[in-house]
């Protein structure tokens, strides 16, 4: 797992190893809010999970060897 901005913040840390319980897109959401509370929840509502560097909304996607939370990005 790498996280960033936002992310990076709510977890505490830039990157860590972590066993996703069921291997989905949806698992690792869930694993992720529990595991970081509030912050992180409000970071999946809107951001992105990229999965070997695809981003995915399908929560019963399988996690790759991969995955990489990004808070949602404004720009122009």
């Amino acid at each position: 797992m790498r996280y960033f901005a936002a992310a990076a913040e709510a977890a505490g840390r830039t990157e860590e190893t972590l066993l996703v319980a069921g291997s989905t897109v949806g698992a690792l959401r869930e694993q992720l809010a529990q595991r970081y509370g509030e912050p992180m929840q409000r970071v999946l509502q809107t951001g992105s999970v990229l999965v070997d560097g695809v981003v995915s909304r399908d929560p019963q996607r399988p996690v790759g060897a991969a995955a990489d939370v990004l808070p949602r990005f404004s720009g122009g």
